[in-house]
Parts: C-alpha cells; sequence; structure tokens
C-alpha cells in the first residue's frame, strides 16, 4: 500500500485568478465621442439660455394676455368700459414693447397706422379696431361680434406684434 498517492488537502489551490477588466471611467475613450460630448453640452447650454432670454423677453405679452382674458371675462362692463380697458390695454402693452420716445406721441390715425405696421394686419385703420382710437371719448355702443372681434384683433396682436 505504500504506492498510494496522498490525495492534495485542497483541490483549489492550483487553479489561477480570472483577471477582470480594467475600470471604465465615465469620460468617452475616443477623441470623437468626446468632441461629440462637448458639443452636446454646449448646445443645451445654448439652448437653455435662448429659451430662459425668450421667456424674459416676452413677459409682458403673457402679462397683456392675462390682462385680456381677465378683461374678456368681465361680462358685467358696457361696451364702452369694455373698448377703454382694450384701448388701455394696447397702449401699456406697445409702451412695453416699444421705445417710449416711438410710441407715447402717437394719436389718431398715426397710432392706428403704428398698430397696423406692427402687427401686419389692417383692421386697426381700415376695420373694427378704429374704436381704440375713439373708445375713451365716444360714447357708441357695439355689438357682440364686433366686441369678440376687437378682442381677437387685440390678442392677434399682442401675440404677432415685431419692432
Amino acid at each position: 500500500m505504500a504506492d498510494v498517492k496522498p490525495i492534495a488537502d485542497d483541490p483549489v489551490a492550483g487553479l489561477t485568478d480570472i483577471p477582470l477588466p480594467q475600470v471604465v471611467g465615465l469620460w468617452p475613450q475616443t477623441w470623437e465621442a468626446r468632441v461629440a460630448t462637448v458639443v452636446l453640452v454646449a448646445a443645451s447650454v445654448i439652448a437653455a439660455w435662448q429659451f430662459v432670454h425668450h421667456r424674459r423677453v416676452n413677459r409682458y405679452r403673457r402679462e397683456a394676455l392675462a390682462e385680456l382674458n381677465r378683461i374678456e371675462r368681465g361680462g358685467d362692463l358696457s361696451a364702452n368700459d369694455l373698448a377703454m380697458q382694450l384701448s388701455l390695454l394696447v397702449r401699456r402693452t406697445a409702451l412695453a414693447a416699444f421705445p417710449r420716445e416711438q410710441v407715447a406721441p402717437l394719436a389718431g390715425t398715426a397710432w392706428l397706422a403704428f398698430l397696423d405696421r406692427t402687427g401686419d394686419v389692417t383692421e386697426f385703420s381700415n376695420g373694427v379696431g378704429r374704436c381704440v382710437v375713439s373708445a375713451p371719448y365716444a360714447r357708441k355702443t357695439q355689438d357682440a361680434s364686433q366686441r369678440s372681434a376687437l378682442i381677437a384683433l387685440i390678442r392677434r396682436w399682442i401675440r404677432g406684434h415685431h419692432a
């Protein structure tokens, strides 16, 4: 019985470990991927800045539209009071959007022409928008269709006027 070989005490002792892969970093490994990452980050920053700038610049429009909605919901206003409030709203909006020196001295047909020119419309000089000039002074009554057309015209001007 002396020929029998002794069994090793630890059968796993002769095995070698599997080499683990290197740790992968978060920064891209190729220069193309690095350039693409930098361009993507820069584009995101520029887009965010433009969005914030656009929101800040057009804040007066949102406030004017909210005021217009409040005036429109106030159903107990007479036709003259409604036209007068709309006239004041258009004037305040124009003063917020354009230089005071350009807007403040305008009156009458010059004011209507200014509104037509900046809003790419003709309804202020030739349509229902004429009452914007005469509303504070005239005691004319308007029917419901004229009031809704005037409100729609002013809403379109607030949303779309340009310098």
